[in-house]
């Protein structure tokens, strides 16, 4: 109870004090996720010893379960603060993404991971399978807020918002291969990748999610009609819509992450007119309520002995995995990006693919599936190295965007 009573405390303390303090936190160098996780760290038995979470049970299920609930809350998020029309009539960049750009990044990342960590292939096929994404979560804390808003162009903003939204259910495919090919004949991985994973998992959460979110706009303009509704707040319906799908999903065997984001997009196609102005306070107390707990698990259950025991190795796969796992992906897709297509926001784009939640809920996914914990120790790290450089970054990189364009604008 002692532990309970410090998590609710610490964490409660840090979304009121960074609540208060948002406009000054969102323009320094510090981001909301790396604050967070710097409190788990300090509460950990590697910093003041306050909590042990590893007497609680088994510290990756419930990292995974947390993992699961954050991203679907985050999705949802991001699926409402898109206008209702973006992925429609942007759907040709979006698939360069999440077809060409994503399958580049994983390739590379399993390179690098190759290269540098001399592990066989398909081990290194699942560290770059579970950090190939980017992240939703740390991604929000990026492209919202008024300095994003102020300095960075919406077009840019609302497709790396798609993009992170779409492809965390997307990548799933892409950590299953491995998986099979780990612990199945070959023939049989194939198969059971092309059967199961795409048309059972991927496709069946496409048409759940679709259907769930079609018909709950529909039911709550119905109820609406017939003023049913005392007082309707969005938020606590799309929470509803949230868990409804990720626990319907995950029933039905179906990818539940996905779900939950066609969920909400065609959840935003049917409900609009006052209800879309609440979504920016809907994504805002999502950032600030939902997310951040997940970050202060991480920093409680951390693995730095692992860490160290990769020596520099770890630190050069960090940092050659932030260099080359996306910017150059992205310089190369230039052309066919429009909302991208100038230089420097091309730049911007293509380091501004933070690695973060999902990473951590694909590698505990990987541990528990195959018993192989290298997944987890190095695709934590890189979720470490991503929180301290995209979040130390994303601030000072937006005003130096805004800057550069403004002077050759004058010019």
């Amino acid at each position: 109870m002692k532990d309970i009573n410090v998590a609710l405390a610490s964490v409660g303390g840090l979304i009121l004090l960074l609540g208060l303090l948002s406009r000054p936190v969102d323009r320094s160098w510090l981001s909301a996720p790396l604050v967070a996780f710097l409190l788990g760290v300090l509460l950990s038995p590697d910093g003041l010893g306050w909590m042990h979470p590893h007497e609680w049970g088994n510290t990756q299920v419930m990292l995974e379960e947390v993992a699961r609930l954050t991203l679907g809350i985050s999705l949802m998020g991001i699926a409402l603060r898109l206008p209702s029309k973006f992925p429609l009539t942007h759907w040709r960049p979006v698939l360069v993404l999440l077809a060409i750009a994503m399958p580049a990044m994983f390739l590379i990342s399993a390179l690098l991971t190759y290269w540098t960590l001399g592990l066989p292939w398909l081990i290194a096929m699942l560290v770059g399978a579970c950090i190939c994404a980017t992240d939703p979560v740390i991604a929000s804390s990026i492209v919202t807020g008024g300095v994003a808003k102020e300095n960075l162009p919406g077009g840019f903003r609302h497709l790396l918002s798609t993009e992170s939204g779409a492809n965390d259910g997307l990548a799933y495919p892409l950590v299953l291969l491995p998986i099979l090919l780990l612990t199945m004949p070959m023939e049989a991985a194939w198969s059971e990748w092309f059967a199961k994973t795409w048309l059972r998992e991927v496709g069946g959460g496409i048409v759940i999610g679709g259907l769930l979110g079609w018909a709950s706009g529909r039911a709550l303009e119905w109820a609406e009609a017939r003023r049913y509704l005392d007082q309707p707040s969005f938020l606590a319906i799309t929470l509803a819509l949230t868990i409804l799908v990720l626990g319907v999903g995950k029933l039905l065997g179906t990818n539940s992450i996905l779900a939950v984001f066609v969920a909400g997009l065609a959840f935003d196609q049917v409900v609009g007119g006052q209800e879309r102005s609440e979504e920016d306070n809907v994504q805002e107390a999502v950032n600030l309520f939902f997310t951040l707990p997940v970050f202060v698990l991480f920093g409680l259950i951390a693995p730095w002995s692992e860490w160290v025991a990769l020596g520099w190795n770890g630190v050069l796969l960090a940092v050659l995995v932030l260099l080359l796992r996306r910017l150059p992906v992205i310089l190369l897709l230039r052309p066919l990006l429009p909302p991208a297509r100038e230089k420097r926001i091309s730049f911007v784009m293509g380091w501004f693919g933070p690695i973060g939640v999902s990473a951590l809920f694909y590698a505990v996914l990987i541990s528990s599936r195959t018993g192989h914990d290298i997944a987890w120790v190095v695709g934590s790290l890189i979720v470490f190295a991503s929180i301290l450089a995209h979040g130390v970054t994303a601030a000072p990189f937006a005003k130096l965007y805004h800057h550069k364009t403004q002077d050759s604008k004058v010019r």
